[in-house]
């Protein structure tokens, strides 16, 4: 059996996103949802730094793109909100990019707007 990695810290986050999602629902813009949160994990002395950007290194240098994590947890975890109907290839695809510019080893995909209720995954490099 596999050890889950930051099981303890990826449960308190999946908490955080709970609460938030219990109070708010499925209707409101992502950058609604990342405020919010940013609150609930305050209250929850969760440590996190907010829309981190990712620099992009070409060879050395380092280019004049960045991506932009909407959180980074624990110093370990990326965590990318959405609020959409349905996840996509697409949303995966950022992920793989944001492992790629990081080396970090977890990354949650959570969304905010599905019709089923919040949706999330893990994604493990």
């Amino acid at each position: 059996m596999h050890d889950v990695l930051y099981k303890q810290e990826s449960f308190e986050t999946m908490g955080a996103c709970m609460e938030v999602y219990n109070q708010l629902g499925r209707v409101f813009l992502e950058a609604v949802y990342q405020r919010a949160l940013g609150l609930e994990l305050e209250t929850r002395d969760i440590r996190f730094s907010l829309e981190v950007e990712l620099p992009v290194r070409y060879k050395e240098p380092t280019l004049s793109l960045n991506y932009r994590a909407d959180f980074i947890l624990y110093d370990e975890i990326i965590l990318v909100l959405k609020a959409v109907k349905e996840l996509s290839s697409q949303h995966q695809s950022q992920l793989l990019n944001y492992f790629n510019v990081t080396g970090k080893k977890l990354e949650i995909l959570v969304d905010f707007g599905s019709f089923n209720g919040l949706q999330s995954k893990r994604f493990v490099m």
